[in-house]
């Protein structure tokens, strides 16, 4: 397959995947991001970069496309931290970010893309925003359930595991989420929001 020649630290994109890192955050609903960002890093054999940034990179070419991956180790309430000083050390333009993250507004199995907006109570974008002064990223969410009833703990409930039932309808939405991405990458948000947005 044919690439453009690119030069060193040149990306054409940045791919972050929100989570908190460690065993004990591992399958829970808050991780739907790392989840994805592994399924790229392992559909298109991304190399391991140096660890910096407060976050685990990887480099991947998708099509004719350069990609860094960014599964951001702060934990996920300091995103933005890991957020700012890739874009500020690669020099990459906002529009050529795409966040990756858990929505408890979408049922599992659904996926919804954004080209921009407000954090929306999540914590890992309101940092994202915060840190870097825009909220003109585009989103991937992937649907994590409502609470069961309004009083249950919200964070208790992002940071709880997926029963079996729904771990088998978050694996397709993780597919699909991997697809759009790869489709705003190589398209447009617009063709990935007409395809997969549910």
């Amino acid at each position: 397959m044919f690439f453009k020649k690119k030069t060193a630290n040149v990306y054409d994109y940045v791919v972050v995947g929100l989570g908190n890192p460690g065993k004990k955050y591992e399958n829970t609903r808050h991780n739907v991001g790392f989840m994805t960002a592994d399924k790229l890093v392992e559909e298109y054999s991304a190399s391991p970069l140096r660890t910096k940034f407060n976050a685990e990179t990887f480099d991947a070419r998708i099509n004719d496309f350069r990609v860094i991956i960014v599964k951001p180790l702060t934990f996920m309430n300091n995103s933005g931290e890991a957020v700012r000083d890739i874009l500020k050390f690669y020099k990459i333009g906002i529009d050529k970010v795409i966040l990756i993250f858990d929505d408890i507004s979408l049922p599992v199995g659904n996926i919804r893309l954004r080209r921009n907006g407000s954090a929306g109570g999540h914590n890992g974008i309101k940092s994202i925003i915060n840190l870097t002064g825009s909220s003109d990223y585009k989103r991937v969410k992937i649907g994590v359930g409502a609470k069961p009833h309004p009083d249950y703990d919200l964070a208790d409930w992002v940071l709880g595991k997926f029963d079996k039932k729904d771990m088998s309808k978050l694996e397709s939405s993780l597919d699909n989420a991997v697809r759009a991405t790869v489709t705003i990458i190589c398209d447009s948000i617009d063709s990935a929001m007409n395809k997969y947005s549910s």
